[in-house]
Parts: structure tokens; sequence; C-alpha cells
């Protein structure tokens, strides 16, 4: 792998790499004579990269092939229309000396890179030295692939080592003397802290009461008490608290502080929107999408209920965290009147066969009411599936005692109807004996529990994600979904590119067996839903904009199937990405490809 990238980007650096181009350029007088000169000199120098593939190797003519696709796109007028920035305006500026201080490092770090990719000058270390051995054959081959395949996972193992999971010896003795600090702060005992009411009934929702559990930092603690005083959401359960370390500095429990203690930017947002938090931040457009009040629905097989409108735990990115109050609110259960009316609803519409039962957190309802709701749904003749949303297992694992794991379980019925679990483990170091002991009463009832992971910045360093996939399937949890970060703007600290979660599929998930790797990379589409990113196909990069960020049009799941409008969203510079990825002690040269990946 490589070893940093320059301190410094610019026009200068951009010139070096770019001035062949430019040269021929300069007898254009307009961005529409740019535009489709430089089309015609993309296409020329891919044919000549091209032209003699027997020498060259495979990774420099992907990149030339992806950046020829990807500049060609960038310059036609449709995209300059749609992003609302032109790249051939920014081209003739350049040439003719046009001063252009609106232009980021970011902006020349990206364009930079890609015309490096298109001359197919991209050098990206592998991550095994040295080349196979030419001409060998038959079991010499294979012999020595074996032996590359056991260095690669060397590796591998080598990377996914750097983050501790909270099933290791260590882990369970320092979580040990956790938990009975945090009972004891708490007036518990050890059997208090076994009890998910006790647990419920002692969520810590200031700063001073988490303080007396988890040492906290002057930002960590302004932040809570921001959030507090303007009576936005907060809460964190006994039991999330004791997952947090004593050593603050040594950085394992990183991304657990992150799910629950925002950055002050978070804070600011919050409070400035919070009389209208609603339009502030629905980014999926729940409002258009909600039939009938407690129902979202987005596809036409599926359809979301949510009847319970508060968490034992707030998670930051809430996709939700403009509709919960507070932790544990106990106005949460929506009205009998308003359940009724849901539910008739869905009995109304056959074409609904599936129902998402979530909120909020539905399982930090009590056994009654939680069960008369879902055997309500499952009484529905045509739902075939009843898929329940928790974070419980996680927050909460011993919500899922054997009487519940057995009522849900009753819902099935095998070749009728089906129960499954849906949960979002987010780091390795969450993964506790507590877990896999929740995780196992659900499967030995026959339900599937799925995990959908949301990529943000404390998850994304190198096989980091993929860690989890491995540990996940260790303990029954099948991967499903790893969702991008949406593009809500009281999230930017918590942002990934999506570059960075297309090179963590296609480099790091890929090396996993089959069954590890099974979730799909995804971007939600306000109103319309999840917008697949294995495939270029799915969207086209429209312009990088000055401050560095590249703009996506995003083709939504029903443009093959009905009229629908695409979808234009802004994503995070990556420059940006790699100076914040640096700061956490990662090195921005083991990242290198990112840039080639639209």
């Amino acid at each position: 792998m490589g070893s940093g990238f320059p301190v410094e980007y610019g026009r200068t650096q951009f010139h070096e790499v770019a001035e062949p181009f430019l040269s021929m350029l300069r007898r254009c007088s307009t961005p529409g004579s740019v535009r489709h000169r430089l089309h015609e000199e993309v296409s020329r120098e891919q044919y000549f990269q091209f032209k003699d593939p027997v020498d060259a190797e495979g990774g420099p003519l992907r990149a030339v092939r992806d950046a020829a696709r990807v500049l060609r796109g960038m310059l036609n007028k449709r995209s300059e229309q749609r992003a609302g920035f032109s790249i051939a305006q920014v081209l003739m500026d350049t040439m003719r000396s046009v001063d252009r201080p609106d232009l980021s490092p970011a902006f020349w770090a990206d364009l930079t890179h890609l015309f490096l990719a298109l001359t197919g000058r991209v050098e990206v270390a592998p991550w095994i030295p040295g080349k196979p051995t030419p001409g060998l054959q038959g079991r010499d081959a294979a012999i020595e692939r074996s032996g590359r395949l056991d260095l690669l996972w060397e590796h591998v193992q080598d990377r996914m080592q750097r983050f501790p999971d909270g099933l290791s010896r260590e882990s369970r003795d320092r979580r040990l003397g956790r938990e009975r600090h945090v009972a004891a702060a708490l007036g518990g005992t050890p059997e208090d802290f076994e009890d998910w009411r006790w647990q419920v009934a002692h969520v810590l929702k200031d700063p001073t009461s988490l303080a007396r559990v988890v040492p906290l930092s002057d930002p960590e603690r302004e932040a809570i008490a921001s959030l507090t005083l303007h009576r936005l959401p907060f809460g964190v359960t006994p039991y999330y608290a004791s997952l947090m370390d004593d050593e603050v500095d040594a950085g394992r429990d990183r991304a657990l502080r992150a799910q629950v203690i925002p950055p002050g930017d978070y804070v600011r947002d919050m409070v400035e929107s919070r009389d209208q938090r609603q339009c502030a931040f629905d980014f999926m457009l729940e409002r258009d999408t909600s039939p009938v009040d407690l129902v979202t629905r987005r596809y036409p097989a599926i359809a979301i209920l949510k009847p319970y409108n508060t968490c034992p735990q707030i998670c930051v990115y809430c996709q939700r965290n403009w509709e919960i109050d507070q932790a544990m609110d106990p106005a949460a259960l929506a009205s009998p009147d308003s359940i009724d009316n849901a539910l008739a609803w869905i009995r109304d519409h056959p074409s609904v066969r599936e129902v998402l039962v979530t909120g909020g957190d539905p399982l930090a309802l009590n056994d009654a009411p939680l069960m008369d709701i879902l055997q309500r749904v499952a009484a529905i003749p045509h739902v075939d599936m009843i898929r329940i949303g928790t974070r419980t297992p996680v927050t909460l694992p011993m919500r899922i005692t054997p009487e519940l794991a057995s009522r849900l379980g009753a819902l099935r019925e095998p070749g009728r109807r089906d129960v499954c679990v849906v949960t979002h483990v987010q780091h390795p170091y969450e993964v506790t004996p507590r877990m896999v002991t929740a995780v196992e009463r659900l499967r030995l009832q026959g339900i599937t529990v799925l995990n959908q992971l949301v990529f943000t910045l404390h998850v994304s360093r190198r096989f980091e994600a993929a860690s989890l996939r491995m540990l996940l399937r260790r303990i029954g949890i099948e991967p499903y979904y790893t969702f991008l970060p949406k593009g809500k703007e009281e999230l930017a600290a918590y942002r990934v590119p999506l570059a960075r979660l297309v090179q963590e599929q296609a480099e790091e998930a890929r090396l996993l067996p089959g069954s590890r790797r099974t979730d799909e990379a995804v971007y939600n589409v306000p109103g319309l839903g999840k917008n697949y990113l294995r495939a270029y196909q799915h969207r086209d990069l429209l312009a990088i904009l000055p401050d560095g960020s590249r703009v996506y049009d995003f083709h939504p799941w029903e443009a093959g199937i009905a009229p629908t409008e695409s979808y234009v969203g802004r994503d995070v510079p990556l420059l940006d990405y790699l100076q914040r990825i640096a700061a956490l002690g990662e090195d921005p040269g083991d990242y290198e490809s990112l840039w080639y990946y639209y």
C-alpha cells in the first residue's frame, strides 16, 4: 500500500498532469467548444491506452475506462444543468489563467486524479508483492496461487485484528468490571443489571447521569448538556454505557461513543431547527409517503408500521431524529384509534405482503401491547412476512427473554407466514456474549436475524466493516444492507464518500467468503427508497463542485418500471475524508485507490 498523499493540491499540480489536454483546448472560445473537443480527446486517449492491451496491466486500464466514462458524462450539457456547475468552464478558465478562488484544494485533488486515471498513470501498490510465475499450469499453478492467497489472507487478518470485539477474554473481563461499576453507581445490583425493565427505568438522559458511569470529555459533556437543555432526544442504556471504556484514549469504543454522543455541529443544527424538525430533517420525505398516520410506503409489496415512537437509546444519526422527542417517552405509543386505522389501511391493500414494524423501537414495549400489535398484523390474510426493526439486541439484549422469543416465534407459520428481526450492529466492539445469547434465542425459534450497517466515518477504516461481517455470521446474524449515510446536513461529521463504500465493497468485502458478504450497498433516495451502489449503471457522476464534493444523479429503482425523476445528491469531498481518516491514525496512502471509484 502507499504512504500518504500530497499536502497541497492546486491549479499548478493539475496543469502538470493535464497540460497535453489543455494545450489542445487553447483554440476553444466557448464552454460548448471545450465540451465538444475534450469529449473527442477523451475518447482518443481511451483508444490509445487500449490499443495494446497485451502488455498493459488490468488496474490502470480499468482506471482509464472508468475515468473516460466519467469525464465524458460530466462534459454533457445535461450534467452541467443538473449539477449547476460546469467543468468545461473551469477548464477554459484554467487555460486562460483566469483566477478561480472558489476552487478548493479538494476540487483540484479530485480533478487531478481524474486526469491521472485517464492517462493510465495510476499507481496503486498491490497488497501482495510480485507477480505469479509466468507459464505455470495445472497443479504447479494451483499451488502457487494457493500460496499467494495465503499471503493475501494474512494481510486481511492483520488488518482485522486492529479492531477488538466484545467476545475476547480481555473485553469480557473489562466489561464485567464496568457492569458492576454502572450498576452500583445507579443504585442497582448485578441482578438488577440483568433485568431489562431496570435498564429501561435507568436510561441515562443527561450529562450528569452519564458522567457518573462513563468518563466524558469536555466537548462530549457540552454536547449532551446542550441537547438536554433544548429538550432534544438523548438517551443511553446502562448496559450500553458499560460497553464504553474507562481508558478513553485507547480508542476502542470510539464508534460506540459516536453512536450516542453527537458532535457540536449536529447539536447546533438540531437546536436551530428545533421548531421545524420535520421539514428540516425528514430526509426520506416520510411526510410524502405516508398514506395514513403510522404507515410509510415506498415499495409495492411492503409497508412500514410505526406504532411506538421512542427507543431505550437514541442513535445520533437516526433516520427519524425529527420524530422522537425523548428516550422512553411515556406518550410514545400511538393511540388505539391511530393503530386501528393503520391496520385497517394495511388490510385494505392486499398488495402489501410484508410489514416492517419499527418506530422507534417496538421491542421497548412490554410484551402485552407488543404482541397485541404483532398478532393483529399476523391476522391480516395477505401479510406473509413480519419484519421487526429493533436495536435491542445491541443496546438492551436482556430484553430478548426466552418468553419474548417464544412468543415471536409463535407468529411464524411455516409455508404461510415468516418472521424476521432486522437489527443494527455497528461495530465489532458492540458484540458481546449477551448479544450472542439474545440472537440465539431468536434463531432457536426459527427467526432469521439480519443486520443493517450504516457506513459512517467511525466504521470506515480498512477492513473494519469486513471484520464486523465475519463476526456477525459467527454469532448467527446475516449481513443485509450497508447504507451510505444520507445527505442530512446535521450528519456531516459522520458522512463518508460514496467512493469509499464502493472501494470497501470491491476490495475488502469481496475477499470474504460469500456467506459473509451477503449485504447490499445502498443509498436511500428521498421518497423512493434504496438505490443500489454496486454498479455504476445506477448513478451518473455529474460534476465535481468547487469544494470538492462530487454530485451524483441517482437512478431510482422505479426507473425501469414506471416514469420517475432521478435524484441529484451531493457527496463528501474525498480529500476531506482522507484528512479526517488521517486524524484517526490511518495512513491515507492505504486508501489511494479511492480516487478511482466513481
